[in-house]
Formats: structure tokens, sequence, C-alpha cells
């Protein structure tokens, strides 16, 4: 398992955190720059000096060490249909791949082989500074939020979007609903249930762009094989 790690240079363009350029050192060159005093002269590129009469240094991007934060999502929501300890069990792969780099439990410290849900799930973000470093998300992202103003607010984020097959793709049939999130009933029908999976969909669209924008992105289904379905999607990467 140690030959994957976390991505956390965004699936879309944008600010990454693991890369930084830097004067010389690094091994992927990242641009010419013209010289400062005080920049080692191995690093002058003489080929642009021949060209331009100017001198100029080579700058490569430079590999820095990473830090997670993994906030469990434990709202009502996630007691249902497994999704819990099935999240959790995602969490402990993350966070143990993540361990010799750095990784942290949400108001909790240095993670150490434990987990523990935050209750408030991911409204606790909202009310709280930025943690340093790469925020993991581990939710069914079912809470009634502003979820393009919480990711931003984290600036550099993985979202793992858990949630359950019965949730994606309900039976077209009448039933009375109990949403646990909010204490209401709902009785429904097939009309209902076209209405539920289309505001789903635009919902999972609206978290997935934001999410790749801002760093990665995966939609679990519980029960499924997590690395591949991770691997897949673009939040783990071989080192």
């Amino acid at each position: 398992m140690t030959r994957y790690r976390i991505r956390t240079q965004p699936t879309q363009p944008y600010a990454g955190e693991r890369t930084r350029p830097r004067p010389g050192r690094g091994l992927e060159f990242y641009e010419l720059r013209g010289y400062t005093p005080g920049d080692e002269p191995r690093f002058i590129d003489w080929r642009a000096y021949g060209r331009s009469g100017r001198l100029y240094t080579r700058v490569f991007q430079v590999e820095l060490p990473a830090r997670f934060t993994f906030l469990l999502d434990g709202s009502p929501s996630m007691a249902l249909f497994g999704k819990a300890p099935y999240a959790e069990r995602v969490l402990h792969l993350l966070a143990g791949l993540s361990r010799a780099e750095g990784a942290f439990l949400w108001g909790q410290g240095r993670y150490r082989g434990g987990a523990k849900a935050v209750a408030e799930g991911p409204r606790v973000v909202l009310g709280v500074p930025r943690p340093k470093g790469t925020t993991v998300l581990i939710t069914d992202g079912l809470d009634e939020l502003d979820w393009v103003r919480l990711l931003n607010k984290l600036k550099h984020v993985v979202l793992v979007q858990v949630l359950a097959p019965e949730e994606l793709s309900p039976q077209p049939q009448e039933a009375l609903l109990h949403d646990v999130e909010t204490e209401e009933r709902l009785e429904i029908g097939p009309a209902e249930v076209a209405a539920y999976q289309s505001a789903l969909e635009a919902h999972l669209r609206k978290l997935r762009l934001t999410a790749r924008r801002l760093g990665s992105y995966a939609l679990l289904r519980v029960g499924e094989p997590m690395v591949p379905a991770l691997l897949r999607q673009g939040v783990l990467e071989e080192r």
C-alpha cells in the first residue's frame, strides 16, 4: 500500500500544495527567471545567456512535505445504509497512507490509528479557521449547506463522498420517507423519485467540479473496493 499517496495537485488547473517553484533544486523544470545576486552559478542557463546576453536562473518544482487534516462526517445521515463504518475504513486507509507525511484528525490532533467522527458534520468547517495544508473531507455530502462556500474556505481539499446504492438509485415506488437530518416525513411516488434523482445529479456535479478545482474528488458506493475507485477517480496516485 505504501506505493500510493493522496494526490494534492488539483484535478483541474489550480495552485497545488506538494510542489512549489524554487531556484535550482528539484527534478521538474518550472521556468527561467532573471538572475539575482546569490543564485548558485551552476543553475545559470548559459545557453540563454549566449542568445540574449542576459543571465537567467533555471527554476524547478521542489517537492515539499504535505500535511493532511481528516474530517470524518458524523452527522445523522451517515448512520444509514452502512455509510459510517465504510467511511471510517476510508479514513483509516487514507490516513495510514499519509501518516509519514503528516496526518491529523479534525480537532483531535495527530492520527495514531484511531478516529472519531465529527458529530456536527461538515458544517463545523464554517465556524473555525481553515487548517494548514489539505483537508480530506469524508462525507455523504447530504447536509443542507452552502457547499461551494464551504469547499472554497478550505482552499485545498480532497472530497470523498460516500453514498449507498439505495441513495443513488432508489426504487420508483410509493413510500413514506423520514429525513433524519430535518425530522420531516414525506410521501413519495415515481414523480418524486425522478425529481430527487435529477436534483442529486446536479448536486453531485457541483460538488465534483468545485472539489476538483481545489484538489480532488471521488464518489464511493458503500461496499465497493476502495483503492481501485480512489485511483480511478484521481484521489490516489502512485508515488
